[in-house]
């Protein structure tokens, strides 16, 4: 068996050939990706500190560039609303009835006295005793009570109660527990006793009482006057708690104004500058941190991107290089452009072209890592471009560069020529305008004339700008990376192409062969999910070999005699299968993409010339057939397969003489049967699913193409004249 030979592969540039097959290279770009990110955006989240002294005056208008929480004022809210409750005081009605009973109580001791009295007069009839004395009966009567009611009420108080008649007594009673419960069934605060106390004398005065009962009357009413509403402590607390729960957190706003122009810096507004973190004695980890989670997500989607595709390490190192290229190049204009803020232009990022990154990472990578992309710009634009706004964020910057990058990737989605890149940058300017539009609406500010105009102008230039650089970058990137853009690719399969032009007129079977090779392979690639344009455009180079002997391959043979018949099967093989290192050569030679040129080396693999070998053998039994082989190598990816198949179909098809679907098939499915046969597809990753997906693709472009038509009859001559 013939070892594989190694590829001629055309390095696009030594150096970039060299690192992409460096095996740790993605990490070092990881790394180097974070670092330009921190460095771009360091000074954006850095705290802003400002020097300044207590009791000096301020020299700027300084406001807060967060919302934090004061509290210390929320504190001094807090007791302020506490120290407001006044106490809270409840009626006690159970005091009033205590009251009333020890009113009664006292009339109720005063009948007792009498009511002995008069037993022991009945049996001091008897002994010849004499009576008690008026001041007997009240010492009697006090020693009934307790030393309080003592203390309280005087013996004058009581004389003319044990004095009175038994009616006069129950009408005394009567009136000052009637006056009693009337009074302290109301609130009786203890500030309010005198008052009450007086109110027992305007109703006392009505009754019929003698002056005296009416006095000790109106003294035992007094006494038993009390405060009945009082202090409640439970309630009071918890009404203060409810209040104090009521009051809002106390916060500084982000954007509120700490200290105007030329006022003063006394003690509350100094607590407050060095409470938001503007005072130089004060540094805060926290924007960092911050800014590190913020990295750490970036470059998290960006390796979720590039290491989940299952390609070899030097394609992933080329294309990861690429975009953190593209993608350092538009952060360092962003953060170029964002130094004209220190200079009182805060809304110059509108002019930054940063659409042109975007789009780059479409046409040369991928259109959804350019989306992923838009949305890292986006977010790093409205951090750095955070002068003159409060906070860490700029969001209309940020919401402008995204609709206007998103507009350039989104209009080129179906647009990839190179004319339609300058189409795009319109397309940008405009959706730039609208952007700026809703944001100023939005705003609902108050903008001069000028400023809409200078606003708009920026819009356009960003927009211009941006395609301006893209077809700027296109070429180096294309060229220093061997990038086979989709744009390129269009561009090579215009006919009017040099090289196509030279395979047209100079071989023109060969071109139509090319042609229906490129048919067949694109809608074959498509149907397996492989590159369909570029199975097309390479199909259309893969024989320009054939452009250097032309008159020695069949197609091109028109009414000349066939040059093999007067050659050995030896050199016809060698003429044959120069056209792959013919192909090659030219193709090297005009600086072409290294995709064509490993079609062009690969189409053939390592199959043999079997008409040749045949012819050979049956003159030479020595003959081996390694010597009839083409070099080589084998179909290395999916779409060099497809074009193999296909120009072995093509070909095949092309010399029956009655094409049939059926025949179509049986030949279509023996061509792919004898390269697996023949090992020609090993070295590519193409599943036996696949295959069959590619002859059912093959027969039913072959069938419309070579489909039966209607045999129209021959005119007589007669119908001829007529």
């Amino acid at each position: 068996m013939k070892k594989k030979q190694k590829k001629d592969k055309p390095k696009s540039n030594p150096l970039i050939e060299k690192l992409n097959n460096y095996k740790f290279l993605h990490v070092i770009l990881y790394l180097i990706l974070s670092v330009i990110l921190f460095i771009a955006l360091y000074s954006n989240v850095k705290p802003e500190t400002l020097d300044i002294e207590l009791f000096t005056v301020s020299d700027q208008t300084i406001y807060a560039p967060a919302t934090v929480e004061d509290k210390v004022d929320t504190e001094r809210k807090q007791q302020e609303a506490y120290d407001s409750v006044e106490d809270q005081y409840v009626l006690k009605k159970e005091i009033t009835q205590k009251q009333v009973d020890l009113v009664s109580s006292i009339f109720d001791t005063i009948i007792e006295v009498r009511v002995e009295e008069k037993s022991e007069k009945k049996g001091d009839e008897a002994d010849s005793k004499s009576p008690l004395t008026p001041e007997e009966k009240v010492t009697l009567v006090q020693e009934k009570l307790t030393p309080s009611i003592n203390e309280k009420i005087s013996k004058e108080t009581f004389l003319p109660l044990v004095n009175a008649t038994d009616d006069e007594l129950e009408l005394a009673k009567d009136a000052v527990v009637t006056v009693v419960n009337n009074i302290m069934s109301k609130e009786i605060p203890i500030v309010q006793l005198t008052e009450a106390k007086k109110q027992v004398v305007e109703e006392l005065q009505f009754t019929s009482l003698h002056s005296d009962l009416l006095k000790s009357a109106t003294e035992l009413a007094k006494y038993s006057i009390t405060p009945n509403y009082v202090f409640d402590l439970q309630a009071t607390e918890e009404k203060r708690q409810q209040a104090v729960d009521n009051v809002k957190e106390s916060q500084i706003k982000q954007g509120q104004i700490l200290v105007e122009e030329g006022e003063l810096i006394n003690r509350e507004i100094y607590r407050k500058l060095g409470l938001v973190g503007l005072l130089d004695d004060q540094q805060s980890f926290k924007p960092y941190l911050g800014l590190g989670l913020f990295i750490l997500l970036v470059i998290a989607g960006i390796v979720y991107y590039f290491e989940k595709k299952d390609s070899p390490i030097s394609k992933k190192n080329n294309s990861l290089l690429l975009y953190c290229l593209i993608f350092a190049i538009t952060v360092l204009l962003m953060k170029i452009v964002s130094l004209f803020q220190k200079i009182d232009y805060s809304h110059i990022g509108y002019i930054v072209p940063v659409a042109f990154g975007a789009i780059l990472v479409k046409l040369l990578l991928n259109e959804r890592l350019a989306i992923l992309t838009c949305m890292i710009f986006a977010i790093c634009g409205s951090i750095i471009f955070n002068e003159g706004v409060t906070g860490s964020f700029n969001f209309a910057v940020g919401i402008y560069f995204l609709f206007g990058s998103l507009a350039g990737v989104l209009f080129l989605g179906e647009h990839n020529l190179r004319s339609k890149i300058l189409q795009a940058g319109l397309f940008i300017a405009g959706i730039n305008i609208i952007s700026l539009t809703a944001i100023m609406l939005i705003r609902n500010g108050g903008y001069s004339n000028v400023e809409i105009g200078s606003y708009f102008i920026m819009a356009c230039v960003s927009g211009l700008v941006s395609s301006v650089l893209t077809i700027g970058f296109m070429p180096f990137f294309e060229t220093g990376f061997g990038i086979l853009s989709t744009m390129r690719l269009i561009e090579l399969s215009n006919p009017n192409h040099p090289m196509l032009r030279k395979i047209l007129t100079e071989t023109p079977g060969t071109y139509h062969h090319s042609v229906m090779v490129a048919n067949l392979s694109e809608s074959a690639c498509e149907a397996i999910g492989a590159d369909g344009l570029l199975a097309r455009v390479g199909s259309y180079y893969h024989d320009i070999g054939k452009t250097k002997r032309p008159q020695y391959f069949i197609e091109n043979q028109m009414n000349i005699e066939n040059p093999h018949n007067k050659l050995s099967a030896q050199l016809s093989k060698n003429v044959i299968i120069s056209h792959v290192t013919d192909g090659v050569e030219i193709l090297k030679k005009n600086k072409m993409p290294k995709e064509f040129i490993d079609i062009a080396e690969q189409h053939h693999g390592t199959t043999l010339l079997k008409y040749f070998y045949h012819q050979a053998k049956e003159s030479n039994e020595n003959i081996y057939e390694e010597e009839f082989r083409y070099p080589g190598p084998k179909p290395q990816t999916k779409e060099i397969a497809i074009i193999s198949i296909a120009d072995s179909v093509e070909a095949a098809v092309r010399s029956m003489s009655n094409p049939t679907p059926d025949k179509i098939e049986k030949l279509v499915r023996s061509i792919i049967s004898d390269r697996l046969q023949d090992h020609q597809l090993d070295e590519c990753d193409i599943t036996l699913r696949e295959l069959d997906i590619i002859a059912k693709s093959l027969c039913e472009s072959l069938n419309g193409i070579f489909h039966s038509r209607i045999e129209y009859p021959e005119l007589t001559k007669k119908q001829k004249v007529k």
